[in-house]
């Protein structure tokens, strides 16, 4: 057995024990609340913006019919976005839905079971905790969170409540992703030496709101509710609907992007967090009043804590500001490679029976394997909706009502978060940053990161 199961085989055993000690302490009225096979699931939106509406209420109406799940309203604090957002709910899946000022006013209705969450990234772990403690299911967009504080709050409350919880990193739900897990799980790939990873575009408005900004009003929304737990700071229009491009309330790339490809390097590898982070970048082109970077490298070390000698290094780099590499996830082992942009694992790069004879080795080269065709995950002509987060949100809907655990579960969403966390530590102190199990914190120049 490679290092790399043994240490897959021992994080799948923490997480099982961690989720049979949450079924253990489930009440009788936990169970009663549970949703019958055959009942009707009514479904609330949790902030309706532009990925609620272009990928999430897409993937929901492509199976709600067939797995008996109905919209029943919609909660979002600007009151633009909650009219509009009923209305698109009504046109997508037919369904009619009452909208509601806020989280509070949707937890108090009765008929209410479970939620879709796509809310501002620093908004997802709190408001993940509110759904659960409210005693609903949930689907909430990555990342899962960006502080340790949030991240350990919304994975306590999962494992208190025993609600089901699906996390958006989708690759975790599509057909490639799993067979090259299962791949590199059989021992055929050998150890993971190396991980390449780009995201690159070339979009100077990416993120960016101008044409939605100027009609969002103080008084149409709550400033002090978006806030949550961020400091205060007065009304600002564009880290409201731009947040991505300001801090506190994004990171930027590490937010969107990052965590998308890192979360597969957990999956695939077994290790739950990296060792250490280090990065460099900066806003090089956009000059635009965003605070969070246009381009980005950050280097990952991942491994067995007892032992340094052994692991491997992911060079994650991304930029806005020329496209090409465009977005890759490439794997090396010894033997060849993983191409997940093409998903195909290759002899690329193996050791050849030239270098080996060199000292007296064995060639070591992988057989050519197709992963399959992802376009073949959904047949839904909606363009507006994603194949990858059709079957995540399928998978979501099945779990919800067999108990089981996600695809994307809340382990996996608290891992990504760790890498994430390390990774804004890094930005923001130039150091390099590690992770201390015992105490769960982020550590950088020796000191506890907050």
């Amino acid at each position: 057995m490679t290092l790399q199961n043994k240490n897959r085989r021992e994080f799948l055993k923490a997480s099982s024990a961690a989720a049979a000690a949450t079924a253990v302490s489930w009440s009788a009225s936990s169970y009663a609340a549970i949703v019958g096979a055959n009942d009707r699931v009514r479904v609330g939106v949790v902030g309706c913006g532009d990925r609620m509406k272009q990928a999430l209420i897409p993937a929901f109406s492509q199976h709600a019919k067939e797995m008996n799940f109905q919209f029943v309203a919609v909660s979002d604090i600007w009151n633009r976005r909650r009219e509009e957002g009923a209305a698109y709910i009504q046109k997508v899946s037919g369904d009619t839905v009452t909208p509601v000022r806020n989280n509070d006013e949707l937890y108090a209705r009765k008929d209410v079971d479970a939620v879709l969450i796509a809310t501002a990234d620093f908004q997802h772990a709190r408001h993940g905790t509110e759904a659960v403690n409210a005693g609903r299911d949930a689907y909430v967009e990555k990342p899962t969170a960006h502080t340790m504080d949030d991240a350990r709050l919304f994975r306590a409350a999962v494992h208190k409540t025993g609600k089901i919880v699906q996390v958006g990193t989708q690759r975790r739900s599509t057909p490639s992703y799993q067979r090259a897990a299962e791949y590199i799980k059989s021992g055929k790939f050998g150890d993971i030496v190396m991980v390449e990873m780009t995201w690159n575009v070339n979009q100077p408005g990416r993120w960016r709101r101008p044409d939605v900004v100027p009609l969002l009003k103080e008084e149409d929304t709550d400033w002090k509710r978006y806030l949550m737990n961020r400091p205060f700071e007065p009304f600002n229009a564009r880290k409201y609907l731009e947040f991505r491009l300001f801090w506190p309330y994004s990171s930027g790339i590490p937010d969107q992007w990052l965590v998308h490809q890192i979360d597969t390097v957990h999956w695939f590898s077994g290790y739950p967090h990296p060792r250490s982070v280090v990065a460099n970048g900066g806003i090089y082109l956009w000059k635009d009043g965003r605070q969070n970077w246009d381009t980005m490298t950050a280097v990952f070390d991942y491994g067995p804590l007892d032992d340094l000698t052994k692991g491997f290094q992911v060079q994650y780099s991304s930029r806005f500001t020329n496209s090409a590499g465009g977005v890759k996830e490439l794997y090396y082992s010894n033997a060849g490679m993983i191409d997940m942009d093409k998903q195909k694992v290759t002899p690329d790069g193996g050791l050849t029976a030239k270098s080996a004879a060199e000292m007296k080795m064995q060639a070591n080269l992988l057989q050519g394997l197709s992963l399959g065709n992802d376009a073949a995950v959904s047949t839904a002509a909606d363009t507006h909706g994603d194949p990858q987060t059709s079957a995540n949100m399928r998978n979501w809907m099945e779990c919800v009502r067999s108990r089981k655990t996600p695809n994307a579960s809340i382990e996996a969403g608290y891992s990504h978060s760790i890498a994430l966390c390390m990774n804004v530590a890094a930005i923001q102190t130039g150091q390099k940053v590690t992770f201390d199990d015992k105490t769960q914190q982020v550590m950088a120049g020796g000191k506890v990161y907050a």
